[in-house]
């Protein structure tokens, strides 16, 4: 594709062997790639701003994957970020998705089902995906997607691109139960939504309200089905 040609994709692996994989095979579809063996490494390589889209190990030296990730979303927000797992339990998940983790693989893994992944990541990355997004109104708030912030009244909170997705879905099935394993798949982009415990919506869904205030029955619980927006 031409517009990833222009991408820059930062590969954070220790295992040589594997990095180099991933560094060839992300080359061969176009993408500018930089490869880094350690977390300190990776960390500064990510926050100067010179690369698009990051691929990241969780078990790193120096630094984790999990420290590096939460370092990347508070220095960049819009940053897309994938790790690379060879956990597979839902704690560890959970705990990537709370550094903030787009999206993860775990190990191990075809390079068609990690580039699968990182279209579908794209496709959700904003900017990067296609032209700016509108900004909307869920309640009382108007949310621009753009700036990832929301605003009521004066008031003005900052969102995670993950937070500002679910507002904006929310927004376009209003009047409608969605399932959390629907969110999964549409939201976060994930095929086999089945195998994800579904507290990791829950968890989105508890920090959205909280950022909302008093708006924050607009997202209504509907037990054992899922949530609507009414």
């Amino acid at each position: 594709m031409d517009s990833q040609a222009k991408l820059r994709v930062l590969v954070v692996e220790d295992e040589p062997s594997l990095r180099g994989a991933l560094v060839d095979a992300l080359a061969s579809r176009g993408f500018e790639v930089a490869g880094a063996e350690d977390g300190e490494e990776g960390l500064r390589a990510g926050r100067d701003g010179a690369v698009d889209l990051v691929i990241l190990d969780v078990m790193l030296p120096r630094r984790s994957g999990f420290d590096v990730c939460e370092a990347l979303r508070a220095a960049r927000p819009r940053l897309p970020i994938l790790l690379l797992t060879a956990r597979g339990a839902e704690e560890d998940v959970l705990r990537g998705f709370r550094a903030g983790a787009d999206d993860y693989v775990t190990k191990p893994f075809s390079l068609a089902q990690l580039g699968a992944r990182l279209d579908a990541l794209l496709r959700r990355a904003g900017p990067l995906a296609g032209p700016p997004r509108a900004p909307f109104a869920f309640g009382p708030w108007r949310v621009d997607p753009e700036a990832l912030a929301a605003e009521c009244g004066g008031l003005r909170v900052e969102l995670s691109r993950r937070e500002a997705d679910l507002l904006a879905f929310f927004a376009r099935e209003r009047g409608r139960i969605v399932g959390r394993r629907a969110l999964l798949r549409d939201v976060w982009g994930l095929e086999h939504a089945d195998r994800i415990e579904t507290r990791t919506v829950d968890m989105h869904v508890a920090k959205l309200r909280k950022k909302l205030g008093a708006a924050r029955d607009l997202i209504e619980t509907v037990r054992g089905a899922g949530y609507r927006f009414g």
